[in-house]
């Protein structure tokens, strides 16, 4: 099979809003922006555009009842969600940029034991309806459990009559050494990968987690897709500049500190690593900007 170009995907949209001066703080986390001035996250989607991005990610990440409160989540979830991708696709309109829709760890981020299984719906479902029309395929990310996952694919079939790509990103365990990669609920990533697999999603990504423990989970992805021989599934990663997270740690309970070795330049060594594992589709999360974006659209359009 001839080898894919690399796909680059945009960076993180919490951090460039707190950057520019956006309304920003816990708990709403970067929803308060798109309450507020979803004008501010136009800009930020289309310097990731200008940057190289051909991937562009919803701003619906936060758009749950953990970061808003039951009752605005109640009131206003829906028309968030229709916003948030109506002001992605605009941000993309005249490019050839996609939209992603992002789906979210439902109950908090890195929280598995807060999954409810019996609330999924109720929460996903607002997050659907908005989004299914202007985005072009689903990405359901930084997800710790496969239950989640899977509810998540499962409802957007349910829901939708559209035969739109869906993707999963999974966020590894980094806060200690594993003796083999893992998601935050323990689960391993070949049941994740084989599980996922046969559910029919198109991409399989991992994302939120430090780069270092990325490599391993592509390998172990690669092998088990081969295995399975649906090597068509694309894998990718978009690491975050967080140091190591503690079991305990939310993911929103305040700007966490950046590692300061993850410079754009210093960015493109790891990605070179992900793509010699079979990542073709690349970006960044949670620290990385437009600037890391930049660079690695550079490096890969030279490569490829």
């Amino acid at each position: 099979m001839t080898e894919q170009s690399v796909l680059i995907l945009d960076g993180g949209m919490g951090r460039e809003l707190n950057r520019r001066g956006a309304p920003f703080r816990q708990p709403e986390w970067s929803a308060l922006a798109m309450i507020e001035t979803p004008e501010i996250v136009k800009t930020v989607h289309q310097d990731y555009i200008q940057s190289g991005a051909q991937v562009i990610t919803t701003n619906s990440y936060s758009l749950v009842p953990f970061h808003i409160g039951d009752k605005r989540f109640t009131e206003q979830a829906l028309a968030l969600a229709e916003r948030s991708g109506q002001v992605a696709r605009d941000a993309a309109q005249g490019t050839e940029a996609k939209v992603a829709g992002s789906l979210p760890p439902l109950f908090g981020s890195y929280r598995p034991d807060l999954y409810d299984a019996e609330h999924v719906r109720d929460i996903a479902t607002p997050l659907i309806e908005g989004l299914k029309t202007p985005i072009d395929f689903w990405l359901a990310e930084t997800q710790s459990l496969i239950a989640e996952s899977l509810a998540l694919k499962g409802l957007v079939k349910e829901l939708t009559d559209d035969e739109k790509p869906f993707w999963v990103s999974f966020t590894l365990e980094d806060s200690e050494p594993t003796s083999e990669p893992c998601l935050r609920s323990g689960e391993s990533v070949q049941e994740a990968v084989n599980t996922m697999a046969k559910a029919g999603v198109s991409a399989i990504l991992f994302n939120c987690c430090q780069p270092e423990v990325i490599e391993q989970a592509l390998i172990v992805a690669a092998d088990t897709l081969k295995k399975l021989n649906l090597t068509e599934i694309r894998l990718g990663a978009y690491a975050n500049a967080f140091p190591p997270q503690p079991k305990d740690a939310t993911a929103n309970d305040g700007l966490d500190e950046l590692r300061a070795d993850l410079t754009p330049e210093s960015y493109i060594p790891w990605a070179d690593k992900w793509r010699a594992c079979g990542a073709s589709v690349i970006g960044g999360c949670c620290g990385i900007g437009p600037e890391h974006i930049a660079k690695l659209s550079d490096h890969f359009k030279a490569r490829d």
